[in-house]
């Protein structure tokens, strides 16, 4: 899956705050995510987010 820092990705649940969108902060074995609504950050598996990925916005 190519998927770049700064890009948005969609996943397929929602965040609590309502937010299915979060921006790629790192690329590694792990991902940091940044919620696009509250802007809560967390680390996951590379595994866990690329099954969870429902589309990607590119960043240009």
């Amino acid at each position: 899956m190519d998927i770049r820092l700064g890009d948005i990705v969609k996943l397929k649940k929602k965040h609590p705050c309502g937010s299915f969108e979060w921006e790629v902060l790192r690329i590694g074995a792990d991902f940091r995510l940044k919620c696009k609504g509250c802007g809560h950050m967390v680390m996951l598996p590379r595994v866990t987010v690329e099954k969870s990925i429902k589309d990607i916005i590119r960043s240009e």
